[in-house]
C-alpha cells in the first residue's frame, strides 16, 4: 500500500537562498538539491563536493583513483605535473589522473506511480533523478560509457551506453524529463534490461522495490548471470518505514488508486513489521547473490550511495 501524497511545507524566503556553507556541507541535502533546476549542474556540484570530501577524509588513498588530482609519486610522468598548483602550494600533484580501466555503466530507474510519493520536499522519483544523474556524472568522469533505462510497466526511455561527446547532455535531458507513470512491473523490467544490455559492466538499479522479494531477487540474479556488477539502491520516504501518523489517515495506492482508512494505533505496529520484513528480504537476497545493497531515504544526503558506487567500481 502506497500512502497518499501530501502537500510539502511552504518554502520560506530564507530557505530559498542557498548559503555557500550549505553548498560545501555534507554532500548536499536533498531539499537543497531540489532548488537546482539543471540535473547536469546538480550532478557536477554533488560529485565535485564528494570528491573534495574524500580528499579531506581518512580515505584519501582510496579516493586517488577517482579524483582529478593525486600526489606525485616517484616514476610518474612529469608531463602531468600541475606546475601552477606547485607554485601556489609548494606541493606536487599529478593533474587529471584517470583510472586505466573503462567500463559501461547503466542506470536503471523505476519511474512507476509509487515513486511520486513524498511527505517532504522531494519525491522518491526526484531523489532517484538526483542519485542517477550524480552516478552518471561520476562514471563519465572515469571515462566509462553511460546508459539509461527508465521504466514502469514498460520501458519509457532507453539511452544506450556511449562515451562520445555530447552523450551526457542526452542522459541528463532524458533523466530530467522523467515523470512517475503507471503501475510497476519491476521484476519483468529487470529481466528485460538483462537482455537489452549486451556488454557486461556496472548496473545500478534505483527503485522502491515494491514487488515480491522472490521475483525481485530472481531478476537481479539474471543481471548478475549476464556478468554484470550490480548495485541496488532502495529509495523510500522515511514515513514509509516509520509510519509516523498520529491521527486516522486515508491511504491510497498510487498505482491502483485503491483507498483504505487506517487507524495508526491499530495497524501501525503490524505495518512497520511488514515493511521491515520486506526490506530485509530484499537485502538478504542481494547479499546471497553478491549484489551491493543500500537503503536510502529521501531526506538523506547522497554520500553513502556515491561511496558504494566507487567501491564497486574499484573491485573491477
Amino acid at each position: 500500500m502506497i500512502f497518499k501524497k501530501t502537500k510539502p511545507p511552504e518554502k520560506s524566503e530564507s530557505a530559498l537562498r542557498t548559503p555557500q556553507s550549505a553548498i560545501g556541507a555534507r554532500f548536499l541535502a536533498p531539499d537543497i538539491l531540489a532548488r537546482i533546476t539543471s540535473l547536469e549542474l546538480l550532478a557536477r556540484t554533488v560529485v565535485e563536493g564528494f570528491i573534495s570530501g574524500l580528499h579531506r577524509s581518512p580515505f584519501t588513498g582510496f579516493s586517488t583513483e577517482f579524483a582529478e588530482y593525486r600526489q606525485y609519486m616517484p616514476g610518474d610522468d612529469l608531463r602531468y605535473l600541475d606546475w601552477k598548483l606547485l607554485g601556489r602550494t609548494d606541493r606536487y600533484y599529478i593533474k587529471k589522473y584517470r583510472a586505466d580501466t573503462n567500463s559501461q555503466c547503466h542506470i536503471l530507474i523505476d519511474a512507476s506511480a509509487s515513486m511520486k510519493y513524498t511527505t517532504g520536499e522531494v519525491t522518491k522519483l526526484q531523489y532517484a533523478q538526483f542519485l542517477g544523474s550524480s552516478l552518471a556524472y561520476l562514471a563519465n568522469k572515469q571515462q566509462d560509457a553511460v546508459g539509461l533505462i527508465a521504466f514502469d510497466q514498460e520501458v519509457r526511455t532507453h539511452v544506450p551506453a556511449h562515451s562520445r561527446s555530447g552523450h551526457m547532455q542526452t542522459i541528463f535531458g532524458r533523466m530530467g524529463q522523467l515523470e512517475a507513470g503507471n503501475e510497476t512491473n519491476l521484476s519483468a523490467m529487470l529481466h528485460q534490461a538483462a537482455e537489452r544490455i549486451t556488454r557486461r559492466g556496472i548496473i545500478v538499479v534505483i527503485s522502491d522495490f515494491y514487488d515480491e522479494p522472490e521475483a525481485i531477487i530472481k531478476a537481479l540474479q539474471h543481471l548478475r548471470f549476464k556478468g554484470n556488477d550490480t548495485i541496488v539502491f532502495q529509495v523510500m520516504d522515511k514515513n514509509e518505514i516509520d509510519f509516523e501518523f498520529s491521527e486516522p489517515v486515508l491511504l491510497e495506492d498510487n498505482e491502483t488508486e485503491e483507498q483504505i482508512h487506517v487507524l495508526p494505533d491499530v495497524l501501525g505496529d503490524g505495518y512497520r513489521s511488514t515493511i521491515r520484513e520486506h526490506i530485509e528480504a530484499v537485502r538478504d537476497g542481494c547479499a546471497r547473490n553478491r549484489i551491493d545493497y543500500e537503503l536510502l531515504t529521501t531526506d538523506k544526503p547522497l554520500d553513502h550511495a556515491l561511496f558504494s558506487f566507487l567501491a564497486k567500481r574499484a573491485k573491477q
